[in-house]
């Protein structure tokens, strides 16, 4: 895997060494660039990065009102307070919301799949941003068995099968098995359908 190239935004000083070292202690991840909200666009030109990783700080309302880039954008994570927020943030395009606090792992494979297209939303941001579960998703004919649930929240996360192998420390053989598995109890012809369908059901949170 080629490595991620990553910007990281923080208009705290102390915050975006924080972040760098974080993501430095992170396999397939480089930090090209740090830079403030102000210059976002132009240091965005400059790095030409994968994806942003932006905290927004302990106020984010004034930097929710920021378009840097028009449509024309890397994929951007923004790092939220609380879930105060979160559905500002949310309006406002960005691709993933995590807390602040979250660990190196987390921030690693949340800008990953945004990277690959996914939307990342952290669980405990969730309840300000999705709709109540879909009354109106039809059950399932069979529940997902717990491994089940964990391949396809892994899915939703954008791994791969061997990934997802490492992760559970399980053959790649196996995970194949409970993606077919997942595929056919959620009457899905695709893995993104699977995560999807996941989510209207209440299974996962992206």
């Amino acid at each position: 895997m080629d490595e991620l190239r990553v910007l990281v935004v923080a208009n705290d000083s102390l915050a975006r060494a924080g972040l760098a070292a974080l993501l430095a202690s992170q396999p397939d991840c480089r930090v090209v660039g740090q830079g403030t909200s102000e210059d976002l666009a132009d240091e965005a030109a400059l790095y030409r990065p994968d994806v942003i990783l932006w905290d927004l700080g302990w106020d984010p309302e004034p930097l929710l009102e920021l378009d840097p880039f028009g449509t024309n954008q890397p994929p951007i994570v923004a790092l939220l307070p609380d879930e105060a927020y979160a559905a500002d943030a949310w309006a406002a395009g960005h691709q993933g919301l995590l807390l602040r606090d979250s660990s190196a792992e987390s921030l690693a494979a949340a800008l990953q799949a945004a990277v690959q297209g996914l939307v990342i939303l952290d669980a405990a941001l969730a309840v300000a941003v999705l709709p109540a579960r879909d009354p109106e998703a039809e059950p399932l004919v069979e529940a997902l068995t717990p491994r089940e649930l964990e391949v396809v929240q892994l899915l939703a996360e954008g791994l791969s099968n061997r990934a997802i192998a490492h992760r559970l420390e399980i053959s790649e053989h196996t995970v194949k098995f409970h993606v077919n598995a997942i595929l056919g109890k959620l009457d899905a012809q695709s893995r993104t359908e699977a995560v999807v369908r996941a989510t209207r059901l209440g299974l996962i949170l992206l």
